[in-house]
């Protein structure tokens, strides 16, 4: 019989990649957790894990049990977390999640400031994941409910993707810049320029827009020395290492010495995306039904948009 800990300690085997970094997560001597690997494999009569020179592989009975056992330690969770909503008369937790380039701009604080007033035996914790992560952290239970840039690459059976508006992209560069006094600029006059983020069509969400409309206007982007995928971005820009196209709601929150011009000509926008799970529970389906119902058109307005109740 397999125990909790045996199931954890193995889940955090394979997502550390090798024992020495699980058993530095798990603070325990790398010694016992090869010890309860190989309790494990006793009590299964079954190989789990193939060491090698420099990696680690499950094997096909360890991708078996790796699959159950993140099931098994999230339905635990779960239900640990109902037991406590119980003992505080409270309905539960909502798990949102969302991209760092979908920041919390006044639309969405609306939807939680109305979600708040109207469920109030229900608590939200916000965390932030990338587009391409947000589907199989949904699609296992690990979160609810995810705000998303499409596209999204790799989907998983079981997941709704709604869109749910489009925002313009601006592009981020520091004040001294040639461009900083523009009040608009076409796409292809960012050719040349080294991007902070650079763009990769092989990845989903923003990166991939922005690779898109690279490739649809002739050029390459050109890497700056320093860079950063996440909201570390607009420092660098205004360290003048470089520039970045993001959505307008995320340039409006871009530190002193940034300037943001918008981009012009056909398809220069960014669609943001709802996810939930087919069989998401009752709160995270009203959470979402109140997403799909929000007046997004105001979504890059400066004022906060009205959400309805």
């Amino acid at each position: 019989m397999l125990t909790h800990r045996q199931l954890r300690y193995f889940v955090e085997i394979v997502d550390a990649g090798s024992f020495s970094l699980a058993a530095e997560r798990l603070f325990i001597a790398q010694s016992a957790l090869s010890r309860q690997v190989r309790e494990m494999e006793d009590a299964l009569q079954a190989r789990l894990l193939e060491r090698g020179t420099r990696h680690l592989e499950m094997t096909a009975a360890g991708r078996s049990l790796y699959t159950d056992a993140r099931a098994i330690l999230s339905a635990l969770e779960a239900a640990a977390a109902r037991v406590v909503h119980a003992q505080h008369g409270t309905e539960g937790t909502l798990r949102l999640l969302h991209s760092s380039s979908v920041p919390l701009a006044p639309p969405l604080l609306a939807v939680l400031r109305a979600h708040a007033r109207d469920c109030p035996g229900v608590s939200v914790e916000v965390s932030q994941a990338s587009s391409e992560h947000q589907p199989l952290d949904i699609s296992e239970g690990r979160a609810d409910v995810g705000l998303a840039r499409a596209p999204i690459l790799r989907r998983h059976a079981g997941v709704q993707y709604v869109p749910l508006y489009d925002e313009p992209l601006v592009a981020a560069v520091p004040e001294g810049h040639a461009l900083a006094q523009r009040a608009g600029v076409g796409f292809a006059e960012l050719r040349g320029e080294c991007f902070v983020a650079t763009p990769h069509l092989e990845r989903g969400g923003l990166s991939h827009r922005v690779a898109e409309l690279c490739r649809d206007h002739g050029f390459q982007p050109r890497a700056a020395v320093v860079r950063s995928r996440k909201w570390a971005q607009l420092a660098l820009v205004q360290a003048g290492f470089g520039i970045a196209v993001v959505p307008a709601s995320m340039g409006r929150l871009a530190p002193p010495g940034v300037r943001t011009v918008s981009l012009e000509g056909p398809g220069c926008t960014s669609n943001v995306m709802a996810l939930w799970r087919d069989d998401a529970p009752a709160v995270a389906m009203r959470f979402a039904e109140r997403l799909r119902a929000a007046p997004w058109a105001g979504a890059t307005d400066e004022t906060p948009a009205g959400v309805p109740s």
